[in-house]
């Protein structure tokens, strides 16, 4: 009995601290359209800076797919004041880490250190964005860097990643949302030192981008060098936004593919998500903590535990590209799963079907419902517990919205979502209508 009442008092306590948390954030807007939030945060003496760029895998221009990723390697080449490479040297030789990744609607660029040394990294940041070394020599070498990644991380690796590159080529129809993201390796190895020196002047502008600064610093200090090294970064024409819209899915799709490299089978499936701002979408992400959300939830407890159909099982919302927060546009929700050899694709969805029927025609449990919003409150203050985590958030809601402070409400909605809203948004969207699945499994051997 003493340990229920721990367990609910935390529950309570978990939910006090949400409406009580406050991240302090000051934001404005350079004249040349750069938008920077500063966060002051003392617990410990470190400070991340952040650039994130308003250019992702699904937003790059037909023809030029890959180029967002072949940039995230282009930016550590050398700017008019940093050598080749000279970028990582100069933050780990001031105590400090650093890296970049492309998303889908954002590439950004990142480096943690003493707090001390923010003015470094400011000036690091800013120099690559005014003047990165786009030469015929960076851009072969780094055409070769990527494309090698490409054959190593997907071409020849089992599975090949198609729980989120095939799949979101196989459940969307418009050309953003269902493209290779990792890039054509014919588009990647085709690119010109014109058309790469002019995407880096069009989407590496200072109006495309946020920069983020938090943690033990003094903002009125740091505003000063922003000022500094920021500020005469001259503004480019920006695009519009293409239309990545997408068209209502209305029946289901269910693919075969073949592995020469997968030693078991793998299931992917998916189901299209309401849009991010929807009354829906905060009782969808509530469920999917519910189906999928750790070892306790139904699919696992289903298919791995008691039918030992399923082998593993992972899944969730932006699934291996980020979080249920920093994306902006269509989303899938989905789920993988390595199942053992005797079964197939379809034998799995016969047990999810009926998993998903109960939510539909009873709804969730009460405790259910209490301890998806308690994992929900977790995984955002563990984003919130490092500079990194907070910078993230902050530059996505700043890139997306243009209003940072959203870290500070964003869960309001989540708490106020009730059993019978869940129960709706599973009728309408947990649908086989709505589903696209990819069964894929190992490529018979010669005499097998």
């Amino acid at each position: 009995m003493r340990f229920r009442i721990l367990i609910l008092c935390a529950a309570l306590s978990a939910s006090a601290f949400a409406k009580s948390v406050t991240v302090p954030i000051d934001y404005w807007h350079l004249p040349n359209g750069l938008k920077v939030v500063i966060s002051e945060a003392h617990t410990a003496p470190t400070v991340t800076v952040a650039v994130y760029y308003g250019i992702g895998f699904r937003v790059e221009p037909k023809g030029q797919t890959g180029f967002a990723h072949l940039f995230e390697h282009m930016m550590f080449q050398g700017s008019a004041n940093v050598k080749k490479m000279e970028h990582a040297k100069i933050v780990e030789a001031n105590g400090g880490n650093l890296n970049g990744s492309t998303r889908l609607d954002f590439t950004n660029y990142f480096e943690t250190l003493p707090s001390d040394r923010v003015e470094t990294a400011l000036w690091l940041e800013s120099d690559r964005m005014r003047s990165l070394d786009v030469s015929e020599e960076n851009l072969k070498n780094q055409q070769n860097v990527v494309s090698e990644e490409v054959r190593s991380a997907v071409i020849n690796q089992p599975y090949a990643l198609f729980e989120w590159l095939d799949l979101w080529q196989a459940a969307n129809q418009n050309w953003y949302n269902a493209h290779n993201f990792y890039g054509d390796l014919h588009d990647i190895e085709a690119a010109k030192l014109g058309d790469v020196r002019q995407f880096f002047k069009t989407y590496y502008a200072p109006n495309n981008a946020v920069l983020a600064i938090v943690g033990d610093i003094d903002p009125t200090a740091v505003k000063a060098m922003v000022q500094k090294y920021f500020a005469d970064i001259p503004l480019q024409s920006v695009p519009e936004r293409p239309d990545i819209s997408e068209p209502q899915q209305t029946k289901e799709k269910r693919l075969k593919e073949t592995d020469k490299l997968a030693n078991v089978p793998a299931l992917a499936f998916s189901y299209h998500l309401p849009d991010r701002d929807s009354a829906d979408y905060p009782a969808m992400v509530l469920l999917n903590l519910i189906l999928q959300g750790d070892d306790s939830s139904r699919f696992y407890q289903r298919l791995v535990k008691e039918k030992t159909i399923s082998i593993d099982w992972n899944g969730g919302i932006n699934f291996d590209l980020g979080n249920e927060f920093d994306y902006n546009g269509p989303m899938l929700l989905v789920s993988r799963t390595t199942y053992k050899p005797q079964y197939n694709g379809d034998a799995i969805l016969k047990e999810v079907d009926p998993i998903v029927a109960d939510i539909q025609e009873h709804g969730v449990k009460a405790n259910e419902l209490r301890d998806a919003k308690v994992r929900l409150r977790s995984n955002f203050y563990d984003q919130l517990e490092s500079t990194f985590g907070k910078a993230n958030l902050l530059a996505s809601f700043a890139l997306f919205h243009d209003d940072p402070s959203r870290i500070n409400h964003v869960l309001e909605t989540y708490e106020a979502v009730t059993a019978d809203q869940l129960q709706s948004a599973a009728k309408k969207y947990l649908t086989p209508e709505n589903r696209t699945a990819i069964d894929r499994v190992p490529e018979k051997k010669e005499g097998k």
